[in-house]
This record gives structure tokens, sequence and C-alpha cells, in this order.
């Protein structure tokens, strides 16, 4: 007689999704919180705002990634993963996005803009000069938040895998991606009226709040998890034990290396677009800033219904590998449309929601794809390794748009590198459908 699992419980699985969908979304809320404000940021300390340049901005949203990439932070975070478990990894995260957003506040509450402090190298025209104390700081907290929250999404995208596997996956998935734009939709429409309404630090006091919560809840889900470890531990064997050795068998992988760099491409066509798009609307569309944010706010909010939805037509009828070239390609095609010489508001919006289309169809296939190529034992690290690189472009574009954005403030060669990137992700993409067929991952079947 089998033994019934907590997982096979649709109201457990799904308490599940809901506490860790809304630690993520938490941090995305963060992640998107100072991005809307870059006009604000960028005015004169006399008049509200911190007298940022466009490199320095660039400089802090790139520093997201800077010890995950640098540090290799996201490498040792899936070693944790797979080797202490979702439970214990997935609140150390909590943790560090915590102290994280602190020091953000910290820094942009109580770190006078006029403080400097001198490096003797230059990176992306900044340092020689000396480099403001406060967007140091800020830069440092936001690098130490994306710990936390590359390690959090890790550890989630494995607890999908621990708790629906055999069940709605894509549907779970998408369902949690959702949530992570919810979060964005809000740091995009929000964060401006509350900064206007009061000051620049208040999104990130509002935002240390919410992170402190996402803490507690995840700590509920470690009492569930304790109770389905409990009823698993019977039927794991030696031979499904992640050992260090397992790396290898994951490098030599086809599949991962194209899955991977389609999330790079993708995603550094989406996230780093996200930090500019708020002054794109502005410069280009003549937008009011709080006005922008709300427009820019469509594409995530697009993506909040759709992704669910496609995550659940993928497990039932499949496609995954196909829904990621169409992904890619209206990525693609979109960045396109931004870079052409159309100045009317209608055209930006319109373009953004097709943007958020793109947003919610190839996360809805790619996340759910990777286990079918991954085995579960290797998983954390195979996550940990797609992030890593993901978040190389994600630490280095964001840097580079800036630094471009002060040469050509047209944002004519930005939108042109996110069409490049765009379809570089469309070639990894046919390449991986063509993989499927050979090696038979099963990307194009359905997961129930």
């Amino acid at each position: 007689m089998t033994t019934r699992r907590l997982n096979d419980s649709v109201l457990a699985r799904w308490s599940v999704l809901l506490i860790v969908s809304f630690t993520m979304m938490f941090g995305y809320i963060i992640t998107d919180i100072l991005s809307p404000l870059e006009t604000m940021l960028e005015a004169p300390y006399a008049a509200g705002g911190l007298g940022w340049t466009s490199t320095e901005y660039g400089l802090y949203s790139g520093a997201y990634g800077f010890f995950n990439v640098f540090l290799l932070m996201l490498f040792v975070s899936g070693l944790i993963l797979d080797k202490m478990g979702e439970r214990f990894t997935g609140t150390l995260a909590c943790v560090l996005m915590v102290v994280g957003v602190f020091t953000k506040y910290y820094a942009v509450c109580y770190v006078s803009p006029e403080q400097t402090t001198s490096f003797g190298i230059s990176l992306f025209g900044l340092g020689t000069t000396g480099l403001r104390t406060q967007v140091l700081m800020a830069s440092a907290g936001f690098a130490l938040f994306g710990v936390g929250c590359e390690m959090v999404g890790i550890s989630i995208n494995k607890v999908m895998v621990k708790w629906f596997t055999g069940h709605e996956i894509a549907l779970a998935m998408g369902f949690q991606v959702a949530m992570a734009r919810i979060g964005t939709v809000m740091a995009l429409s929000l964060s401006p009226k509350i900064a206007a309404h009061w000051t620049l630090s208040t999104p990130l006091l509002v935002g240390l709040v919410l992170v402190c919560i996402g803490l507690m809840i995840y700590l509920v889900y470690g009492v569930m998890d304790i109770r389905l470890e409990r009823q698993l531990k019977t039927t794991v064997d030696e031979s499904e034990k992640f050992h260090l050795s397992d790396i290898l068998i994951t490098l030599r992988s086809r599949g991962f290396w194209l899955i991977t760099l389609i999330c790079l491409f993708f995603y550094c066509g989406i996230r780093p677009f996200l930090k500019f798009a708020s002054k794109l609307m502005v410069v280009k569309y003549g937008i009011d800033p709080e006005t922008a944010g709300i427009i820019v706010a469509l594409l995530p909010f697009t993506a909040i219904p759709l992704t669910p939805l496609f995550g659940y037509l993928i497990d039932r009828f499949g496609k995954g590998a196909s829904v990621m070239v169409a992904g890619t390609a209206m990525l693609t095609l979109s960045h396109i449309c931004f870079s052409l010489p159309l100045h009317s508001p209608a055209v930006a919006i319109v373009t953004i929601v097709v943007l958020g289309v793109a947003f919610s169809l190839l996360p809805s296939a790619l996340w759910p794809s990777i286990p079918k190529i991954i085995p579960l034992k290797r998983l954390g690290t195979a996550y940990s390794m797609v992030f890593y690189i993901q978040n190389i472009g994600l630490t280095l574009v964001p840097m580079g748009i800036g630094y471009i954005n002060g040469q050509d403030p047209s944002f004519t060669t930005a939108m042109g590198i996110f069409s490049f990137l765009g379809a570089l992700g469309i070639a990894c993409a046919v390449l991986l459908l063509r993989a499927d067929k050979r090696e038979h991952y099963g990307l194009q079947k359905p997961n129930i």
C-alpha cells in the first residue's frame, strides 16, 4: 500500500506555495523599489534629490550581483542548498535580505550625499575622482540583498520541485512568478508616490518591514518541510544523495547550457531594462515621472494573470521549448520597437504590454524545464549555476547601460543592446528545441 505523503494534499502544497511566494514577492519589491526613482535620485540635493549621476545609478543597479558574481556566492548558495536543504538555506537567505535592505535604508537616509570615498581604479568612469559614500554603501547593501534574494530564489525553485513534481508544477511555478511580478508592480507604481509624499528613503523603510515579514512566514514553511522530510527519508537511498562529482555531470549537459544562456539573455533584456524604463518614458515619450512608473508597471502587471495561465497550459499540453522560442522573439521585437523613432505614448504602452506577455510566456516554460534536464539531487547546484551566470549579466548590463546613457541620453544605443540580447536568446531557444528532439528531454511533453 502506498503511503500518502504531505505533498499529495492539495491544501498542504498550495499552502507552501503561498508562503514561499509571498517571501519572494517581498524580495522583488526591494529589487525594483528604487528603479522608478532614478530621476528623483539624480535631481539636485537642493531640489529634494540626492544628486546621483546616471553612471552612479548604473553602478548601484548593477551592484545587485556583485557578491554573487565576484565572490561566487551563488555557487556557494547552491552547494549549501543541496547539502543543507531548502529550510536552512531559505532562512539564511531571508536574514541576508533583511541586513541588505537595512544597509540600503541607512545609506539613503543617514549618509550625506556630499561625502566621498576615493579609489585608485576606474570602473565605468567611477573611482579615480571619488565615489559618493552614500552610493557605495547603498550598492554594498544591494549586493548583500542580492545574495539573499538569489539564494531564496533557488531555494524556492527547489521547494516547487520537491512539493509539486507529478502534480501541477508549471502552474505552481507560474503562480510563484506571478506573485513576484505583483511585487515588481507594487515597487514601480507605489514607490514614486510614497517618495513624493514622504522622503526618498521611505520606500526602503516600507521594504525593510516587508522582508522582515517574509523571514517570519518562511519559518512557518520550515515546520511543514520537517513533516514532509520525515516521510521522504524512508525512500531516499545513497544513489539519490548529492556528491560534488555531480557538478561535472551537470556541466557536461548541452541542454543545461542552452537553457542557462536563454535565461541569461532573456532576463538581461528584461530586468536591467526595468531599471531604466521609467527614465525612458520621461526622456523619449515626455511622460511625467509618476505616470512613467505606472506605465512601466504594466509590464509585470500583464504577466500576473498570464504566467499561471501559460503554466496551466504547458502542464497539460507541453510545447515548452516552442514557447521559449516565442517568448524570446517577442522580447526582441519589443526592444526593436522602443529603438525606432516613434514618440507616441500609446506606442510605448502597447510595446510595454507586449513585453509583459513575453515576460510571462518564457518563464512559465523555462523554470519547469530545468528539472526535466537535471535530476533533483543536482537541482540546487544546477539552479545556482543558472542564477550565477544570469547574475553576471544582471551585474554588467545595468552598469554598462548606465554608462552608455550618460554618453547617449536618447536611449537609442541602449535599446540596440537590449535588442541584440533578445536576438541571442532566440538563437539559443531554437538550438534547445533541436537538442530536445535529439536528447529526448521531454520539454515538449506535458508535465502531468
